[in-house]
């Protein structure tokens, strides 16, 4: 019985996004709203089976990070879009936020230059996002 709420449990928050460009334009916003800078969207639904977009920023701060991570992952649940998984909060150098078929990262700017991430999906569909 355990291990039965356990798998509907997990089938919960691993609920693919219907509409993944909607949501990460929506997830560009959030970033919007906290300062997040060199926002880009990486479509990648034919390169992998991993995810199917990669939503990216870079802050200033980890307080900055931390903003952009909770105002993401609070505004979301509101519309019962619960996490997978979150990394990478207890060091905010890069903190990952996997939705399934929409993963975000948020970068400080040291940790986004020597990673490079852009480079590593560059077959992929990268849309810049044009800050406000």
């Amino acid at each position: 019985m355990m291990l039965i709420n356990i798998i509907t449990l997990s089938n919960k928050f691993m609920r693919k996004i219907k509409k993944p460009k909607t949501i990460a334009k929506k997830i560009v916003d959030l970033m919007l709203d906290k300062k997040a800078s060199d926002i880009k969207i990486i479509y990648v639904e034919k390169l992998t089976s991993l995810t199917d977009v990669f939503v990216i920023c870079s802050s200033d701060s980890s307080p900055q990070s931390r903003a952009i991570t909770n105002h993401i992952t609070d505004e979301l649940t509101k519309h019962d879009l619960k996490p997978w998984h979150i990394e990478g909060y207890q060091h905010l150098k890069w903190v990952l936020i996997d939705y399934v078929n929409i993963v975000v990262h948020i970068f400080d700017k040291e940790a986004r230059d020597y990673y490079n991430f852009e480079s590593l999906w560059s077959d992929g569909k990268i849309e810049s996002i044009k800050e406000q």
